[in-house]
């Protein structure tokens, strides 16, 4: 297996300073949902699939829980999730405010087994039939279709 890649015409700049450059963009060929990962870890673990739901649907609810008190929560070899935001730079300290919060969003940081796969996984190039809006040999990451099976 191999992470693929297409290129892509990026416009980088502003006005004057515009220049169009080619990039490789990550290919998502699928996108895999709860129930189709619910099934491969089933396979893969030999546990029923209603006790892998079930762990997994309390997995999600504390996660939530815990970050919504501002932890970080490690699990283990998998990663950590923190909460995180950004702000709005101000002049002075009392200017920084709720108001001034924006861009809420949860961190994921890859434990060692996720880090070690993506620093070895191969990579190629996917190569696309052109079509009028495909001109520059770009792509992207429009999925769609089920799943493949891993252990195929």
């Amino acid at each position: 297996m191999a992470l693929k890649y297409v290129v892509k015409k990026t416009t980088f700049g502003f006005d004057k300073d515009k220049a169009e450059k080619y990039v490789a963009r990550p290919f998502n060929a699928v996108n895999v949902d709860f129930k189709t990962l619910c099934d491969q870890v089933t396979r893969v673990g030999f546990v029923p699939r209603g006790s892998v739901k079930s762990v997994l649907d309390g997995l999600i609810d504390s996660l939530k829980t815990y970050m919504e008190i501002g932890a970080s929560v490690s699990l283990g070899e998998f990663g950590t999730f923190r909460p995180s935001f950004g702000c709005k730079s101000q002049d002075e300290a009392k200017g920084v405010t709720t108001e001034t919060l924006k861009n809420r969003k949860i961190i994921f940081t890859p434990g060692s087994l996720l880090k070690g796969m993506i620093k070895t996984v191969s990579i190629q190039k996917l190569e696309l039939p052109e079509t009028e809006g495909n001109a520059s040999g770009g792509g992207g990451n429009e999925g769609g279709g089920e799943a493949p099976d891993p252990t195929e």
